[in-house]
């Protein structure tokens, strides 16, 4: 079970799936709040609706008997400003969150038998009752709102959840609220409720549907995930085998699958490809190496062996200086190839501040038929090595020269350049990059009397790439071998202020 979690294709099933989950969960709560606001806004309407309905024929003065208030048997309560109900839907049994939780109506007194006799019915109204019922309907409003006119109705309309009982059937209902200034009966409030059992029936519909079909999605998701991550995973796991039987064959000339796409998997074939196509050459050299070395140590060994027997046997005839000539090309190529280990192994040189300059004065002090031409400038690296890859260049400029080999040290730009001349035949261009492979000597220079074991090129070379620079070789005007390494200059020291 962890070895399966554990997978990438597990992983990716997974978190596809969370991902999916959290996105439809987050859809599906902003779809049912639409839904529930957009149907409650439908019932508020249709509420405020009959609301107004019923204020209009209050306001054009329509006794309470003949209100239309038993249409599509919706609650309907008329309620003064002391909150008496004085019209009612004719069913109604029980309503709460409306303006009273009566449903009978009360008769409310008429202003008309209230106010004192006059010359006239329309004196008495527009003297006493009239402004009577402009002064209620002020101070209603005064507690409620705006001031309205006679036969206005007011403009804003409030709201409120709640239920009503009409005919035995209880549901749930969305009441709206409009205030109405009538002429002879004062300010009066008028509820209507919408059903919201349309709004409750949506809601509950969409959230099954949503709890039936989320899973469902999510089912689908997770396993079409997990096809597509096996398809294109499977490439992976063919390198993968591929790799594994490398690693037990140890044939390194065998490569990985390389997919036919431009994607990351192929990509990835192209790149173990190119690594095993490197650790092969490295391993090939390697073996070319151990193999060069030995042929090279066995013949001083075997030539300093002879002489040793043949001195033991007849001391007369041992040839001394031969052995010490022996002994010391032994011993140059044993440093050789501890150097090249060395640098095989990628031992970084020292930060040592050294002036090619006086390097290559120290290093050309000893030997007959050089010249120097150098000017002080210094880089950062190992003494000892640089030294080397100079002591290098000058012997095999020695050995292929006529008469005359030349050093010149300079500095361009933030590189300082060594040159090491000589006016021999120079190296063939076919060739001027094959004389710095390890064991190579050039056909006139195959006698071990004339050159060395073909190492001191290549490790010149590899010490120049070590220090950050590069060794190259070229033909010099009057033909011979021009050798040129160039180092980074070494940076200034920050003062000391």
């Amino acid at each position: 079970m962890r070895h399966r979690l554990g997978s990438v294709r597990a992983r990716a099933t997974l978190g596809a799936t969370l991902v999916v989950a959290v996105a439809l969960v987050a859809a599906g709560a902003a779809v049912l709040l639409s839904l529930r606001s957009s149907l409650s806004g439908q019932a508020s309407a249709e509420a405020e609706r009959t609301a107004r309905e019923v204020a209009v024929q209050l306001a054009a003065g329509q006794p309470y008997a003949r209100l239309s208030l038993d249409d599509d048997d919706r609650p309907v309560q008329v309620v003064t400003e002391d909150g008496t109900l004085v019209a009612a839907t004719e069913d109604l049994r029980r309503i709460s969150g409306a303006g009273t939780e009566t449903v009978r109506p009360t008769a409310a007194p008429s202003t008309a038998t209230t106010a004192p006799a006059g010359p006239s019915d329309d004196d008495g109204d527009d003297g006493d009752g009239g402004d009577g019922d402009s002064d209620d309907g002020a101070d209603g409003d005064g507690a409620a709102g705006s001031a309205l006119r006679p036969g206005e109705i007011g403009e804003d309309t409030s709201y409120r959840d709640g239920s009503a009982t009409i005919d035995g059937d209880t549901a749930d209902y969305r009441f709206a609220s409009v205030r109405v200034e009538t002429q002879d009966r004062g300010t009066l409030t008028v509820y209507a409720g919408a059903p919201l059992s349309s709004e409750r029936s949506a809601v509950r519909t969409a959230l099954t549907v949503m709890l039936i079909g989320f899973p469902l999605l999510l089912a689908v998701v997770a396993g079409v995930t997990w096809l597509v991550t096996r398809r294109a995973l499977r490439p992976v796991e063919g390198i993968r085998r591929e790799m594994a039987a490398i690693t037990a064959s140890t044939d390194l000339a065998r490569r990985v699958p390389e997919p036919d796409a431009h994607d990351e998997v192929a990509r990835l074939a192209r790149t173990t490809n190119e690594t095993l196509a490197a650790l092969e050459t490295a391993v090939e050299r390697q073996r070319r190496f151990v193999a060069d070395a030995s042929h090279e140590l066995r013949s001083p060994i075997a030539s300093l062996r002879t002489q040793l027997e043949v001195g033991a046997a007849h001391p007369e005839l041992l040839d001394v200086p031969g052995a010490v000539e022996d002994t010391v090309r032994l011993q140059h190529l044993a440093a050789d190839l501890l150097l090249l280990a060395r640098l095989d192994a990628g031992e970084r040189p020292a930060e040592a501040r050294v002036d090619l300059a006086a390097l290559a004065r120290e290093e050309t002090a000893h030997r007959v038929g050089v010249t120097v031409d150098a000017e002080p400038v210094e880089v950062a690296g190992s003494r000892g090595q640089l030294r080397r890859v100079l002591a290098n260049l000058l012997d095999n400029a020695r050995r292929h020269a006529r008469s005359a080999v030349a050093v010149a040290v300079r500095r361009e730009g933030r590189w300082a350049v060594v040159e090491v001349a000589d006016d021999g035949d120079g190296v063939p261009e076919a060739d001027r990059e094959r004389v710095f492979e390890r064991f190579v000597r050039l056909d006139d220079a195959r006698s071990r009397d004339d050159g060395g074991a073909g190492l001191g090129l290549a490790i010149a070379r590899d010490v120049a790439v070590r220090h950050g620079g590069t060794l190259t070789v070229r033909e010099t005007a009057a033909g011979g071998a021009l050798f040129e390494l160039r180092l980074p200059v070494a940076q200034e020291p920050p003062d000391a202020g």
